[in-house]
């Protein structure tokens, strides 16, 4: 069983940044691969960025890409989303997951634990 708690997120302006924090607990999280993933209202949840269990690889939706970067801190059980140059579109409910696949998966089904949430809001 892993839980996982997100934190960090808020109000940026448009061009600022936030970094997320997921704090994982459990035995065996580092078996797992971890995404962030992202609910606009009305919307459905998408993929943002997954890293791998070792952390040494990264995946990102091509939205974020060039302004988004996961990593992971295995010795803390911590995984983090930094975000820069955020724009209006980013605003949305973002989730860390765990699942016990690949990091090339996009997929919400793929993961089989998932925090509460944490809010991002950019406003326009």
């Amino acid at each position: 069983q892993v839980q996982l708690a997100e934190s960090g997120g808020g109000l940026v302006q448009a061009g600022g940044s936030l970094r997320l924090s997921c704090a994982a607990s459990g035995r065996f999280f580092n078996g797992y691969v971890v995404g962030w993933f992202r609910q606009a209202p009305g919307k459905e949840r998408v993929f943002v960025a997954a890293v791998s269990r070792g952390g040494g690889n990264t995946n990102y939706a091509d939205p974020v890409k060039g302004r988004f970067t996961i990593s992971r801190d295995s010795a803390k059980n911590m995984v983090y989303l930094q975000m820069n140059f955020l724009k209006p579109e980013d605003t949305a409910v973002y989730y860390c997951a765990a699942g016990p696949y690949s990091y090339t998966d996009s997929a919400p089904a793929r993961y089989d634990y998932w925090g509460q949430g944490t809010q991002v809001t950019v406003p326009s």
